[in-house]
């Protein structure tokens, strides 16, 4: 049997954007057919969309997408003005992105490993497994244990998961987890800085749900941190209220998709008139045909007032082959060179005082 060192001895290296100018590629692709132009249609559209500095930009996460190597793809996006909102799964930003930025990495798996045959001398390693990566467990409950830490530091009440991830921003910091005190560079920590808002819909579905557990039963009768899923979505609101003209990246699709496209409905419950995502963009590889949320089409969404049907793109593609593409043709393009970053989260701020 192998040892746990031997099989974690190669880490994910994270994609950077910045390395290779795809524009040729992807123009080339609007000559082909298939995914190939539906890709290439969806890069114009994202570069139109940041073109649009009125518009307001959502990443949608799905998926274990930081764990695969898209991590540096999201931090470039938020440095570069090209992102103005994150709505995600826990696994991503707690789990993946957090984790990584306490000192951990990810592995590759070989390929016997991917398809289950081994999970049980895994699990007696302590190695936990998404399809061809691994992760250590041991790291994983120090991960849990931090957020367990952070969730005691805080006041007392219902919090926004915004309000908690921005709290693990400013812990990053404050520990000097960060790329200038020695350590590497995340998602929570550039958003943090960049005053970029970060949802997660269903916060305790991640490690920081252990930590809330441990949090709560030791308060028992007592006031206690928690999560309060209303307030995510009356925030995420409260931005379209604010920016009207909005668009939507969005990777696979479940909470962080539903969550994001119904503002617009919200907001109309409000009583305001706020018109329908302006652009989307969806990669996935999920059919429409079972009636989950993953593979219903843009136009399906058009269909509930959420999403304009001018500037909408379905990309069936798995989302580490598609978003490299997407965003680095944007990116060399320059079609973030104007776009100035909105720092939505004081508009936030305001209103969780107000409140």
């Amino acid at each position: 049997m192998p040892t746990k060192k031997e099989l974690l001895d190669r880490p994910i290296q994270h994609l950077d954007i910045k390395q290779h100018n795809v524009v040729p590629l992807v123009e080339a692709m609007a000559h082909m057919a298939y995914s190939s132009r539906d890709t290439y249609r969806a890069a114009s559209i994202y570069d139109m969309m940041l073109r649009d500095t009125d518009c307001g930009v959502i990443l949608c996460i799905a998926g274990s997408m930081i764990s695969a190597g898209l991590k540096q793809i999201f931090i470039d996006m938020i440095r570069n003005n090209m992102v103005d909102a994150i709505v995600s799964t826990g696994a991503n930003i707690v789990d993946q992105d957090f984790f990584e930025a306490l000192g951990f990495k990810h592995y590759i798996a070989d390929d016997q490993y991917k398809y289950g045959n081994e999970d049980a001398v895994l699990r007696e390693l302590a190695i936990d497994r998404i399809y061809d990566t691994f992760i250590d467990e041991d790291e994983l409950r120090i991960c849990d244990e931090v957020t367990h830490q952070i969730t005691n530091s805080l006041e007392p009440r219902p919090h926004s998961s915004r309000e908690f991830i921005r709290e693990m921003g400013a812990y990053l910091q404050r520990e000097g987890k960060t790329p200038q005190g020695g350590g590497v560079d995340s998602v929570i920590l550039a958003a943090y800085e960049k005053n970029v808002p970060i949802f997660v819909p269903a916060f305790s579905d991640c490690s920081a749900g252990f930590g809330f557990v441990a949090h709560q039963h030791a308060r028992q009768g007592k006031p206690m941190v928690s999560i309060d899923s209303a307030k995510d979505f009356y925030e995420l609101t409260q931005l379209k209220i604010a920016n009207p003209s909005t668009g939507l990246l969005m990777l696979g699709g479940g909470t962080p998709k539903n969550f994001a496209q119904d503002i617009v409905v919200s907001a109309e419950i409000l009583g305001v008139d706020a018109p329908m995502h302006k652009y989307a963009i969806q990669i996935t590889v999920a059919d429409a045909r079972d009636g989950a949320l993953s593979g219903s089409t843009l136009k399906e969404a058009s269909s509930w007032g959420k999403v304009d049907l001018t500037y909408e793109q379905m990309v069936y593609s798995e989302a580490t082959l598609a978003l490299p593409l997407i965003t680095g043709y944007a990116f060399h393009k320059n079609a973030h060179a104007s776009r100035k970053g909105k720092k939505w989260t004081s508009i936030l701020d305001q209103v969780a005082v107000t409140a």
